[in-house]
């Protein structure tokens, strides 16, 4: 997999998905099916949207139990997704059980990449309320550490971060960032933000863009400004 722009469809249902990403005239954008989504449609939406070629970031966050997550990932990987993923804080043991999980009696597998800490955490969120007194950059880099250690292919982790963790982790390990937004756009929710030319220049691999495309006035020419940006 090379670097690409991830577009986030959280949509709440079939039909506007559909409808949003057949405005792609004989574009196949790579697409993020997230919580919302996949609860509203099910297991059938992903298998829909890869019949159309496009593909898929499977943006669940599984965090529980090892057996648990095993078992799960077990199920999710004949679905055809390119990427899924897991939280890191779920222990380098739960991760190694999302793993095996993960691949097939063949061998094969999708990518399987570890949440670091949401860009909607800041640093005081992470102290007074999650209780973890260590600077952001030290605690992804730690948690990028203990995905890697268990196999897996990278982490999902804000633009800011995604320097450090390939000077920590090697090059290949991959970043996958949330929190872009263009230079004119509200952050929102998101805390740890930067945008698509500032992401490139950080390292990421993957950036991943929902309102500033989703929500555009042209959905379109939002994706391919984003294209310009991160990918010339």
């Amino acid at each position: 997999m090379g670097r690409d722009v991830i577009v986030a469809c959280d949509f709440s249902d079939r039909k506007t998905t559909l409808d949003f990403l057949s405005q792609f005239k004989g574009r196949k954008p790579f697409v993020k099916i997230g919580m919302e989504l996949f609860y509203a449609e099910g297991p059938d939406i992903v298998k829909e949207i890869k019949k159309r070629d496009h593909k898929i970031f499977l943006d669940l966050k599984l965090h529980d139990i090892p057996t648990t997550v095993k078992k799960a990932m077990a199920v999710l990987s004949d679905l055809g997704a390119d990427i899924l993923n897991c939280h890191a804080a779920g222990t380098a043991e739960m991760m190694e059980a999302a793993l095996e999980g993960l691949t097939r009696p063949d061998g094969t597998r999708p990518k399987l990449i570890a949440v670091t800490q949401l860009t909607s955490t800041d640093q005081p969120a992470l102290e007074n309320e999650l209780m973890i007194h260590f600077p952001m950059n030290e605690v992804v880099e730690n948690y990028a550490l203990n995905a890697k250690r268990a196999g897996l292919d990278g982490v999902v982790c804000s633009p800011l971060e995604a320097s450090l963790i390939h000077e920590a982790c090697g090059r290949d390990f991959l970043t996958v960032t949330p929190g872009v937004r263009f230079a004119e756009s509200a952050a929102s929710d998101q805390k740890r933000v930067m945008t698509p030319e500032a992401a490139k220049t950080a390292g990421s691999d993957y950036i991943v863009v929902g309102r500033p495309i989703t929500q555009a006035a042209d959905p379109v020419a939002a994706y391919e400004r984003c294209c310009e940006e991160f990918l010339d």
